[in-house]
C-alpha cells in the first residue's frame, strides 16, 4: 500500500522545509516538495505544509508576498474541499495573508526576535490537531520569531494552543496557533517539526503532524 503524499511548499526564503519533510516522514507519509510556481499540489496529495522561514525575505510583510504564488491558489482549492494545511511560523503568516486564516501576526511586543522552548496549553480538544489531548493538557514545543503576535478577533476563528505562563510576543489572549471554524487549516508560529526527537528533549509536535493524515 502506497504511503499519503503531503505537499511540502518551498518559497524563496524557506529554511524549514527538510526538518518538515522528516516529520512528515515520520507519521508514515511521503514527504513532497512543491514550488511557488507550480499551479497544482502534487498527485495523490492528502495534506500540505507551509514551512517556517523568511519567504521572499519579509519583504512587505512577512507572508505577503508568498501568499500571492501561484500555488496558494491550489492550496486553497485543497481546503476549500475540506483537505487539512499547517501552517508554521512563516508558514502561519502566509495562511493569514492569503486569508485562510483570520488576522494578522504583527512585531512580538518586545520588537526582538525570540527563540526558546514554550509550553503549550491545549485550548480546543474538539480539532483533530493535539490528537484528542484534553483541554488544559500542555505541549512543549521551540519556537524562534520576530513578528509572532497573533492579531484578530479570537471569536472569529478557533484558538487551538496558547502559550502557558508568560505571553512572550504580545499576542492577544497568548494565542500560540489557531484553526478555520471548519478546523481542517491550522497556523501556528512554535515549531513542532523541531519538536520530534527525544534528544531534542520533546516529541510532542509529533501529534500536529499525525493529525495531518490521521
Amino acid at each position: 500500500m502506497s504511503q499519503p503524499r503531503v505537499a511540502v511548499l518551498r518559497f524563496p526564503g524557506t529554511l524549514d522545509h527538510e526538518s518538515a519533510a522528516r516529520a512528515v516522514e515520520g507519521v508514515g507519509a511521503e514527504p513532497v516538495f512543491t514550488h511557488h510556481e507550480d499551479a497544482a499540489l502534487p498527485d495523490g496529495t492528502v495534506a500540505v505544509v507551509i514551512p517556517g522561514g523568511f519567504s521572499y525575505g519579509d519583504h512587505l510583510r512577512p507572508g505577503a508576498l508568498a501568499s500571492r504564488t501561484p500555488i496558494m491558489g491550489a492550496v486553497k482549492a485543497h481546503a476549500a474541499g475540506g483537505g487539512r494545511v499547517l501552517g508554521i511560523c512563516n508558514g502561519f503568516q502566509i495562511l493569514c495573508e492569503s486569508g485562510l486564516l483570520p488576522g494578522v501576526l504583527r512585531p512580538n511586543a518586545s520588537l526582538s526576535f525570540i527563540c526558546r522552548q514554550a509550553e503549550l496549553e491545549v485550548a480546543d480538544s474538539g480539532t483533530a490537531w493535539t490528537g484528542g489531548r484534553a483541554e488544559g493538557e500542555t505541549l512543549s514545543i521551540p519556537f524562534k520569531h520576530h513578528d509572532g503576535a497573533w492579531f484578530g478577533d479570537p471569536g472569529s476563528t478557533r484558538v487551538v494552543l496558547r502559550y502557558r505562563g508568560e505571553n512572550p510576543n504580545g499576542s492577544i489572549d497568548k494565542i500560540a496557533g489557531i484553526s478555520n471554524l471548519a478546523g481542517n487549516v491550522m497556523g501556528l508560529m512554535p515549531h513542532p517539526e523541531e519538536a520530534q526527537d527525544p534528544l531534542l528533549g520533546s516529541v510532542d509536535g509529533r501529534v500536529l503532524f499525525a493529525a495531518l493524515v490521521a
